[in-house]
């Protein structure tokens, strides 16, 4: 048990795994399993095909993560000896020099395995003057953000991409209807998905928030005139409206759908779009750091748990999540959508990554900045990082829970 937890320790801090250089895999199980890994993604884009152009998506962008630190590491004079896709146990991996490079089989991550992180990872006298923590504060810190500054640089490419290709998504100010509840108001008055609201009550919204308090000021057992656009034609229903159940609308007058706004791509010349790439991405990156400091709020975590707050813009979502709703993306928006949604999510990855807490690089980061302020000429201090593991190890406790937490909110109440 001793063991294992100094197995955990060492490589939680030092960001990769320990004490496995000279062991590389191949032979059969390696066969087996890169089998296994195409045939779960073959499966997937027979299954669905923008779920499977956003997975892969997603494992480029991690993979360029790692680049990043690999490529800024071995620049600035470091030494690393591992670049692994996925954790856990090896799959496959062979060796070029002194680095090891392979695939892991939990495609949760991936990793570079940098020498000397810190003053608890052991390295050869040889290897000392290559190690990360006796290079200088600006190569230190370059190369520790270098990962997150890659997915900065992933999301002005595809924000750019859109919008030189495509162009700028923008509201049209028509909600459409994406779902209609089996059973319930809106689904017995003849309601189908893909109908854009014309008007109800003779009113015209255009946010689905609109929508939901007009509906929400009629008593249930009311009837509402609503007229919705299908197929270009235009056609009037009269539903009789029922009562919601969900914790946050408990008792109000329910319809039964689920809604959006409709948005369409409006073409920019190729200097706009390059521009807006820019400008947008700081508003996205303004959005996410709301959005890391939301969704890691344990007390909304909470209240996400036991029904009292059904906001899906601040419930936790894993991959598996996201992964689910780039289906709908996709069938609504197409490539430009999935690109979109991959733009956001690497934003959001970037940021959270920053966070000045151990195993974060921004923990990494954070204790770079704090020995090069207690440093004085001729002196070089160094952290005691032993003293951070109790905290490092409720970091990853915490984001353990937020995964649980987010598969099981992923499976019982999927956001879109």
């Amino acid at each position: 048990m001793s063991n294992t937890y100094e197995r955990i320790r060492g490589e939680v801090l030092a960001g990769g795994a320990l004490g496995e250089e000279d062991q590389t895999a191949g032979g059969p199980r390696a066969i087996l399993g890169l089998g296994a890994i195409a045939l779960l993604l073959v499966a997937l884009a027979i299954a669905n095909i923008w779920t499977f152009v956003f997975v892969v998506g997603l494992l480029i962008s991690i993979f360029l993560h790692e680049c990043g630190h690999y490529v800024t590491a071995r620049r600035s004079g470091m030494k690393v000896t591992q670049f692994f896709m996925g954790m856990g146990p090896k799959v496959w991996s062979f060796r070029r020099g002194e680095i090891e490079y392979g695939v892991r089989a939990l495609p949760i991550g991936a990793f570079v395995r940098i020498i000397g992180m810190n003053n608890l990872d052991e390295t050869p006298p040889e290897d000392e003057d290559r190690a990360y923590r006796n290079k200088s504060y600006p190569r230190r810190m370059l190369t520790i953000t270098a990962g997150s500054i890659m997915h900065m640089i992933i999301a002005i490419v595809l924000l750019f991409t859109v919008y030189a290709t495509w162009g700028k998504n923008q509201p049209s100010g028509r909600i459409g209807f994406v779902e209609v509840v089996k059973g319930q108001a809106a689904d017995v008055a003849g309601l189908q998905p893909g109908d854009f609201l014309v008007s109800i009550d003779g009113k015209v919204p255009t946010t689905s928030d609109d929508l939901g308090v007009i509906v929400r000021g009629h008593a249930p057992g009311e009837s509402i005139s609503l007229v919705v656009s299908r197929h270009g034609k235009d056609i009037q229903l009269d539903p009789v409206l029922g009562t919601s159940t969900e914790p946050t609308t408990k008792g109000a007058a329910y319809l039964g759908v689920r809604s959006g706004e409709e948005n369409h791509f409006v073409g920019q010349s190729l200097g706009t779009a390059f521009v807006d790439s820019f400008t947008d991405l700081g508003s996205a990156a303004w959005q996410s750091v709301g959005g890391v400091v939301k969704v890691m709020n344990p007390v909304n975590i909470y209240q996400h748990l036991v029904g009292q707050n059904n906001d899906q813009a601040t419930q936790p979502v894993t991959v598996y999540g996201i992964s689910r709703l780039s289906s709908d993306i996709g069938n609504e928006t197409g490539l430009a959508g999935i690109l979109l949604t991959l733009a956001g999510v690497n934003v959001f990855v970037g940021l959270l990554n920053m966070v000045p807490l151990l195993p974060f690089d921004g923990g990494h980061a954070a204790v770079a900045t704090y020995e090069r302020i207690r440093s004085r000429k001729g002196k070089v201090y160094r952290a005691d990082v032993g003293k951070m593991v109790p905290v490092a190890m409720a970091v990853m406790t915490f984001l353990v829970f937020v995964l649980f937490t987010g598969l099981y909110l992923d499976i019982t109440k999927p956001i879109g």
